[in-house]
């Protein structure tokens, strides 16, 4: 029994699916096949007489009255206003005439009525739906056809017949208005989630190349540096040149590990197997920093201020980062062999300080501002964190990076 539903429902709503494209692609055969159906009605109704009466005798007149109030309604989709106008003046003139109201009479009024609450608003719907419904419940009452009613039948038979398409009509529109709203707001919540996943897209791509040119542009900056200074003291010092190198052969050993470990999170697809992510620089590590500093020939002095407190990891990267590459910057276009690293824990801050003692009036164009992605990455750093940095030359002479980081609350 419930298969047989189900297959009848299937061929109902196929049967639906089907007539509504062709009405979609053919409206006007639709409007047409409509109207002369209810012409047909109306023609029918006005055939209808109370028991006993005989029917008026004006069948041409009501005739073409049906005839232009269904020819109105060809129009209503442009003129649904008009459209009710001429088919309540056709329908209250047949009514006067002595014709029995009978919903096969209304039938064109009605359909008009429900394409005007279908089509406008409602103000506009209940000015033309009280006035249409008033003009012709006046003509019920003084009509010669219906003396044998009482005057509540008299009334309410064409307010109920009249008040029936407006409200369905008014349903109709607010159902269309419903679902364009749904539809709407499913289209807004698609492309919200499109341009949310090309914003996320951009913010992995520029994270992803802030990291690669931290890596890449410290470790070669150093190694530069380190096989620079091995070729000078080649001859002269070969013990200290030895040693740079070995210093040479680790600062590319660092760099592989650090470029391993950053396209292996790109690599990585949820796998059970694989291992856990190397854990990312901190200023734990600022140490092997100022070594690795220091075997390019940058002499680096660390101070610090205050109680030290723990960071939260993407600060504590954040600090580390920049820290790394304003000393690649002092190695690379400061001129100087020395810099200072100035750790200040202040309230809910730290404040971190790199500055060097190169030449007053010279910038490093790394450095400067609009210049190099060096100090565009440090400034996204420090505000996707909610820090500040600062940087300039110094009056003394030389170059400052100033960064303010947030730090974790005490409990």
């Amino acid at each position: 029994m419930s298969s047989s539903l189900e297959r009848y429902t299937d061929r109902v709503e196929k049967y639906s699916a089907r007539v509504g494209r062709y009405a979609d692609r053919h409206p006007r055969l639709i409007d047409l096949a409509v109207v002369l159906a209810l012409m047909g009605c109306a023609s029918l109704g006005s055939s209808l007489t109370m028991p006993g009466v005989a029917p008026p005798d004006h069948a041409g007149t009501c005739t073409a009255l049906m005839g232009v109030s269904c020819l109105a309604l060809l129009r209503y989709r442009s003129h649904p206003r008009t459209a009710v106008v001429v088919t309540a003046v056709c329908t209250v003139i047949a009514v006067a005439l002595g014709y029995l109201v009978t919903p096969l009479l209304l039938g064109p009024i009605m359909a008009a009525l429900y394409w005007l609450a279908m089509l406008t608003d409602p103000r506009t719907t209940r000015a033309f739906g009280v006035g249409t419904t008033l003009a012709v419940t006046a003509a019920a009452v003084f009509s010669d056809s219906m003396d044998d009613l009482s005057l509540l039948l008299r009334t309410i038979g064409p307010v109920f017949w009249l008040m029936l398409p407006i409200a369905a009509g008014t349903m109709t529109r607010l159902r269309r208005a419903y679902l364009q709203a749904v539809q709407a707001r499913a289209e807004y919540a698609e492309r919200t989630r499109e341009e949310e996943a090309r914003l996320r897209v951009t913010e992995e791509r520029m994270r992803i190349a802030r990291e690669l040119h931290d890596v890449v542009a410290h470790h070669l900056a150093l190694a530069n540096a380190q096989a620079g200074t091995a070729a000078h003291l080649a001859l002269t010092r070969p013990e200290q040149t030895k040693r740079i190198l070995t210093d040479l052969t680790g600062t590319t050993s660092s760099a592989l590990r650090e470029l391993k470990a950053t396209l292996g999170l790109l690599r990585r697809h949820d796998d059970p197997d694989a291992g856990p992510p190397e854990p990312a620089p901190g200023l734990a590590r600022l140490p092997e920093l100022v070594a690795a500093c220091e075997s390019a020939g940058l002499t680096v002095t660390v101070t610090t201020e205050g109680e030290p407190r723990p960071l939260s990891p993407g600060a504590d990267l954040t600090a580390f980062r920049i820290v790394q590459e304003a000393l690649t910057n002092v190695t690379k276009h400061a001129g100087s062999h020395c810099a200072r690293v100035r750790l200040v824990y202040s309230g809910s801050r730290l404040v971190i300080t790199v500055s060097d003692d190169g030449p007053a009036a010279t910038a490093p164009p790394a450095t400067g501002p609009g210049r190099g992605f060096g100090v565009l990455g440090m400034r996204e750093r420090a505000h996707s964190i909610g820090g500040e940095l600062r940087l300039g030359p110094r009056p003394e002479g030389g170059f400052e990076v100033t960064t303010a980081l947030p730090l974790i609350p005490e409990a």
